[in-house]
């Protein structure tokens, strides 16, 4: 019968192992400035939270925006939201809290007073409406002359719709100056490949085409692109009196005299806006709001390696978004023609205003019946998560009035941030005085131990630091400081196993590979139990309790990992050694000190003292003195 295989240790490789996840650490740490060292200052870094660091504290009252006393509902919605805005990974330690009926208490690190106020407090009404009107940036300024009458062309352009419409194409010579130039389209998430393309057979339209020179008292409205028809007087005198800039977002509202929520972005009116380009915008009444948005999600397309952000709106919204992008695609859509510089182009467009704000205007190139859109545009990452950011979390149901705005002192936080770390240190000494003194020469491992969990906690900070705006906490480091004891308890229970054996009779390497086997499972169990609490006290507890459960459980974790890439890879390859192997009373390992029933050198000397089968038996007086 062929004997059992067993299984070789290869410690060598489980080392291996942990040097090239250091090193993957490293490298993703320093990323693009792996080149330049005097850059790493900027990767090496620890974010820290409010308690830890300067930062502000607001409490804001909120209000309906018909001023009235908001609903549990909305208040939660609203909190929320704003949540999401300065916390938007999760553990940035920002933290947002209700008090009352009326009341959220904002608390965010790392930004001043101002910074915070802007993020938190406007409304963010998020509308989507069709243009009506637009304006690059410069054109008026760069337009000729008008003549009174001017000759106009007339051209067909196919449609969807059975009636034929005429309308004024100008072309002024400035719009060759535009800035606002827009690629961005809107289709049906299905069908996001490809864009629709219309018949030349399905219904012509007659567009008028006119090349009209402008004056220089000539309104706004007459050299824009568009359909200044559609546009009602009040709407069109505001259109003509505001002027856009490059980067503005507020002296525009000045001008045109709007102050509050309601009067730049009333959902039920038409509006003037303008866009981060200086383009200005004349916009219909919203026939979809952001808080019809279901979710918005951007991703890098499989089909055209882009990066798009999909819509999918709740269903009180269906109905009223195709009707929207049914009534563009019909009446403006042109197929192949994307020249910014036509009036159909940009009736077909939808402007997506955020605080009256253009933010985008993609064309619509199709009906979009079932409430699930895709805006494509060549984006980059950032921007299509910008856009994501926007439309999920744009759009807040209440009006905010702050009422007390507080800095926090950072040398509070450096108070505690020291206090935290003498904690640390003075619980790092014990544990390693006590390990030398009990474990003796195996106390070597065990610091070892801490110190390769300490440096992997380390890495994993300043990578979360990075690439999810983490901020340690004082409950952070709390947490870390438990890990100490977590990452001690999985060598405690590892060399008890080991001893365990060496007392059985086992030589040091057997006994090593025996004891991990009884070890292994404890620890796995307790690791497991400790991971499962803290995730349970992350998704059910709020505040700084989070922080603690969240450096609880990826300690946990990285204990699991140093326990089977170090600790064990280290005590057989120190098995191999003559100091561990033969027990020296340093060792923590001498058979005698732990009072082993058979020690290793007296059990290697009787198996080398053996009787030939023809020796005589001894005598009586031999047995009593002890002689063979």
């Amino acid at each position: 019968m062929a004997a059992p295989t067993k299984t070789v240790p290869h410690p060598g490789r489980a080392l291996a192992a942990l040097i090239a996840l250091i090193v993957i650490m490293l490298l993703a740490l320093v990323g693009a400035n792996l080149f330049s060292p005097s850059q790493w200052h900027k990767d090496f870094r620890i974010g820290l939270g409010l308690d830890l660091s300067s930062g502000t504290q607001l409490s804001m009252q909120a209000t309906t925006l018909s001023g009235g006393t908001p609903s549990a509902s909305d208040l939660n919605e609203a909190k929320t939201i704003i949540l999401s805005r300065v916390n938007a990974s999760g553990n940035t330690g920002a933290e947002v809290q209700t008090q009352g009926n009326n009341i959220l208490n904002v608390s965010v690190p790392g930004k001043t007073t101002e910074q915070t106020e802007q993020l938190v407090s406007e409304t963010a009404l998020l509308n989507f409406r069709q243009t009506l009107l637009y304006l690059p940036y410069g054109a008026a300024s760069s337009s000729s002359s008008t003549s009174a009458t001017p000759s106009a062309s007339a051209s067909a352009s196919p449609s969807a719709s059975s009636s034929s419409t005429a309308k004024a194409t100008p072309s002024p010579s400035a719009s060759a100056t535009s800035t606002a130039k827009t690629s961005a389209k809107i289709v049906p998430a299905a069908t996001s490949s490809a864009s629709p393309k219309a018949s030349s057979t399905d219904s012509p339209k007659a567009t008028a085409s006119a090349s009209p020179s402008a004056s220089a008292s000539q309104p706004d409205s007459a050299i824009a692109l568009g359909d200044a028809s559609l546009v009602n007087k009040e709407t069109l005198a505001l259109f003509n009196k505001v002027t856009c800039k490059p980067g503005d977002t507020t002296e525009w509202k000045k001008q045109a005299g709007y102050t509050t929520p309601e009067d730049y972005d009333n959902p039920n009116v038409q509006i003037v806006s303008c866009d981060s380009q200086g383009g200005k915008y004349a916009l219909d009444v919203a026939k979809v709001q952001g808080q019809q948005i279901q979710t918005a999600t951007a991703e890098l397309s499989t089909t055209s390696n882009q990066w798009e952000v999909l819509l999918n709106f709740k269903s009180s919204a269906v109905g009223p978004w195709a009707t929207l992008t049914s009534d563009q695609y019909s009446k403006y859509y042109i197929a192949g023609d994307d020249n910014p510089e036509s009036n159909d182009y940009w009736l077909a467009t939808i402007g997506i205003v955020l605080d009256g704000n253009v933010i985008t205007a993609p064309e619509t190139t199709s009906s979009i019946p079932n409430g699930q859109a895709q805006i494509t545009g060549g984006f980059t990452q950032a921007e299509a998560t910008q856009l994501q950011n926007v439309l999920q979390y744009g759009s807040l149901p209440l009006n905010f009035k702050i009422l007390t705005a507080d800095t926090v002192s950072a040398s509070l936080g450096r108070a505690q941030l020291e206090g935290g770390l003498i904690a640390a240190a003075i619980g790092l000494a014990l544990v390693v005085i006590y390990s030398f003194l009990y474990y003796r020469g195996l106390g070597l491992v065990s610091v070892s131990s801490l110190l390769i969990a300490g440096t992997l906690a380390l890495l994993a900070v300043m990578l979360l630091t990075k690439y999810q705006n983490f901020a340690l906490e004082l409950s952070g480091i709390a947490g870390l400081i438990v890990a100490i004891g977590i990452t001690a308890d999985s060598f405690v229970v590892f060399f008890e196993r080991l001893r365990d054996e060496v007392r059985e009779g086992k030589q040091l390497r057997p006994a090593v590979e025996a004891g991990w086997k009884r070890a292994r499972r404890t620890i796995l169990v307790s690791d497991t139990v400790s991971f499962i609490a803290a995730i349970l006290l992350y998704y059910f507890s709020i505040g700084e309790v989070k922080g603690f459960a969240y450096t609880l459980g990826l300690t946990t974790l990285i204990d699991v990992i140093v326990v089977f890439l170090f600790t064990k890879p280290m005590v057989t390859l120190l098995a191999r050694t003559k100091f561990f192997g033969n027990g020296h009373p340093l060792s923590g390992l001498d058979p005698a000190r732990l009072g082993a029933r058979t020690p290793w050198r007296s059990s290697v000397r009787r198996t080398q003292v053996r009787r030939r089968p023809d020796a005589a038996p001894r005598s009586t007086a031999s047995r009593n003195t002890g002689e063979a």
